[in-house]
């Protein structure tokens, strides 16, 4: 009988497994004050603390004629369950980005904030410090649950604070069992080396790869449900919740030119009460963590091991693992993925105020000071903010009389009325790319602006700019900024060339297909301009622009991740 060859394991496996509960040499690393990096294997290990090594690429071609290694620094990401935090944490956050980084806070895709340009000396403070907040950043990052996405609108329905305790629960649950962030941050009390630290979920090699879970509430998908690995969609009656219908299987990132990659949408399998959705989280992480390809990270990702095993397999494994068969599918619909921008009313008179907020970026400008603005209405608002997965802001829960004094400090600090701005520039989505990210091929947040100004006078024209169009531009084909699920795609191939995507379903139940590669910022509205004339004239009543462009054979419609390769209809 022939030997089956083992497949070789991926470098991060035999690493996480003796790193000691993700301890590694981090804290001996952090004491070099030689350079301003860490090794590489802390520095994949540092990913499960919530924080990334980065460097300035702006300047590492004039560091390297100089013979200076790269200018080092560290991303920082809280983990803050559905995007919720106090006026106190607010300001406390705050402090933080002007004390150790760049002077601002960047509202990310799951709902929280990352800080950039944290120095290696000020790094263990910077995170000693989000803990005094009653925060921290463990598993913000990593081959772990990350950040739990929730629905959090309170306008929508009073249904939102159950949904965000769940969201609270799922976060917790599933925290590495580990006493390595406390001693290495926090200087906590090293555990003896014969105390045996034991993690029942995700032993001492995690997960294959990182896994997402979000929670959402129909009609709205502002989360993007779907582009979750594993997804809880609210069922209500009259107010009371339900349960949940379950969706498995959902993730962006691809790679360039490997056909084996791609993005997915998650399939919904059945539904579960609400008692349940800790028994499911747990099985179903735990059934990636056992049959997940540990051999190529490229292919780890939950996705791939439902497609190449099968939804039947994996819920009959689930239901064999919880004990109990999963009921019917529930009827639900959602409308949109956006987030209504301006100010709403709630059932019980309180205010919530959506501010759009430019690739989620909040920092000083000579006229535009998000950052002092939020920092004096921190100071005096008396509900809670609110984050959400399209990388806005909610000042959440104001009362009548306290609106005067919140749109006196926004106009006082140049911050613009959002609601007056084109729907397509309430809506983008942009990851941060250049020049911190490592993995960035072209540029995105720093270039998203002037791409909406060669875009709006076109949508002007043709009297589009109040129809909503969801653009989403990344500088990689990871999907940080989800990408494939915007109406118009545009990913990074190279410095100033982007492939051109179109065609997903404004309520995100549609991926988007390949248009066109790597064409220039000239090119990509070049073969935009006819399209969207095109639309404004032959559209039907309330047909979004995704539908169109595969109603008019531009591309057509991708079924499933796996076809999303396919050769589309161009017309």
């Amino acid at each position: 009988m022939a030997n089956v060859k083992t497949p070789k394991l991926a470098p991060e496996e035999p690493l996480k497994e003796g790193s000691r509960y993700l301890r590694g040499t981090i804290s001996e690393s952090l004491k070099d004050n030689i350079t301003g990096s860490v090794n590489e294997n802390d520095a994949k290990l540092l990913k499960f603390h919530g924080t990334y090594l980065q460097d300035d690429r702006d300047s590492r071609a004039e560091r390297q004629r100089r013979k200076l290694e790269p200018a080092y620094s560290f991303l920082i990401r809280v983990r803050m369950p559905g995007g919720v935090c106090t006026p106190k944490q607010w300001l406390q956050l705050d402090e933080i980005a002007l004390k150790y980084g760049f002077p601002s806070l960047r509202i990310t895709t799951r709902q929280t904030f990352q800080y950039h340009g944290i120095h290696k000396r000020n790094l263990k403070k910077a995170i000693a410090d989000i803990h005094a907040t009653l925060l921290d950043t463990i598993a913000a990052c990593g081959d772990v649950n990350r950040n739990v996405v929730s629905h959090n609108n309170p306008y929508l329905s009073p249904l939102h604070k159950e949904l965000h305790t769940f969201a609270q629960q799922l976060s917790d649950n599933f925290l590495p069992k580990t006493n390595a962030y406390h001693e290495i941050w926090l200087d906590g009390e090293k555990v003896a080396g014969s105390v045996e630290e034991h993690d029942p979920l995700y032993g001492k090699t995690y997960l294959p790869r990182k896994f997402k879970i979000g929670v959402a509430l129909p009609p709205s998908n502002e989360v993007d449900i779907f582009a979750q690995d594993l997804g809880f969609i609210a069922i209500a009656d009259q107010g009371t919740l339900k349960g949940f219908n379950i969706s498995v299987g959902g993730g962006m990132g691809m790679t360039h030119s490997d056909t084996a990659t791609y993005p997915r949408l998650g399939s919904v399998i059945g539904f579960c009460k609400p008692e349940e959705v800790l028994t499911v989280a747990e099985y179903a992480m735990g059934i990636q963590r056992d049959f997940g390809d540990r051999s190529n990270r490229k292919h780890s990702r939950f996705k791939y091991t439902l497609d190449d095993r099968g939804l039947d397999w994996f819920k009959a494994e689930l239901e064999r693992r919880s004990g109990f068969k999963l009921g019917a599918t529930r009827p639900f619909n959602f409308t949109d993925n956006g987030d209504k921008v301006g100010w709403t009313q709630d059932t019980s008179g309180n205010w919530h105020l959506t501010l759009s907020i430019p690739s989620g970026r909040l920092r000083d400008h000579s006229e535009t000071r998000w950052l002092t603005a939020f920092r004096e209405i921190a100071r005096i608002h008396k509900g809670d903010f609110r984050l959400t997965a399209n990388q806005n802001l909610i000042i959440a829960n104001i009362k009548e009389s306290e609106k005067g004094n919140i749109l006196q400090l926004l106009s006082e600090h140049g911050i613009p009325d959002a609601s007056q701005w084109s729907q397509i520039r309430q809506r983008a989505i942009s990851c941060v790319s250049f020049p911190t990210c490592g993995l960035a091929m072209a540029e995105s947040e720093r270039w998203l602006p002037k791409l909406l100004s060669r875009l709006e006078p076109i949508l002007s024209k043709h009297q589009l700019t109040d129809i909503p169009i969801n653009l989403r531009v990344t500088g990689c084909p990871n999907g940080c900024g989800r990408p494939y699920l915007g109406e118009i795609g545009l990913v990074g191939k190279s410095p100033g060339r982007y492939n051109l995507y179109l065609g997903a379903a404004l309520n995100g139940e549609r991926l988007n297909r390949l248009y066109r590669e790597s064409v220039t910022e000239d090119e990509i509205v070049s073969e935009l301009t006819p399209i969207l004339e095109s639309y404004a004239q032959r559209k039907t009543d309330r047909e979004t622009f995704g539908d169109f462009v595969i109603r008019a054979g531009y591309v057509t419609a991708v079924t499933e991740g796996r076809f999303f390769h396919e050769q589309s209809t161009t017309g």
